[in-house]
């Protein structure tokens, strides 16, 4: 029992520290502005928005990933809804699926993806977003790791 608690206590300490240790870059949707944290490497893609209890509006992440494919994302372990919109190279969306907290659903990407970028549920309907949109910033973005 000790063991499951601590084993519990270390996956949510490595989560803060993933969490603390992604840089923030600025993106737009039109006139919509993104505060994205960057998921590059596998460890901070792996934990993602995990254990997090609120996301401010215009907060998001964006996952880089190694390379194109049709990615899939989940909800483990995520108290919060999010959409996700997938995207090519150039930042252009391919498709948003929204996700539901605490679940294990995937939600992929249509065609082969480079990035992701998840927003609190129903961001981007909100903004009149859809396939075709593009978002901006994304060469930027730091070299997946």
């Amino acid at each position: 029992m000790i063991a499951k608690i601590l084993s519990g206590c270390a996956l949510l300490f490595c989560a803060l520290l993933a969490q603390a240790d992604m840089p923030v870059m600025e993106l737009s949707a039109g006139m919509h502005r993104i505060e994205a944290e960057v998921a590059a490497d596998q460890q901070n893609r792996t934990v993602g928005l995990m254990n997090r209890k609120a996301m401010p509006a215009q907060r998001g992440m964006l996952f880089v990933f190694t390379q194109k494919n049709t990615h899939c994302m989940w909800m483990r372990n995520t108290l919060i809804p999010l959409s996700v919109a997938f995207l090519d190279e150039d930042g252009v969306v391919i498709n948003i699926e929204d996700m539901q907290p605490q679940t294990e659903s995937n939600h992929c990407a249509k065609v082969p993806a480079r990035y992701a970028l998840e927003m609190n549920l129903g961001w981007f309907a909100q903004r009149g977003l859809k396939a075709g949109a593009k978002i901006n910033g994304i060469e930027k973005a730091p070299r997946p790791q």
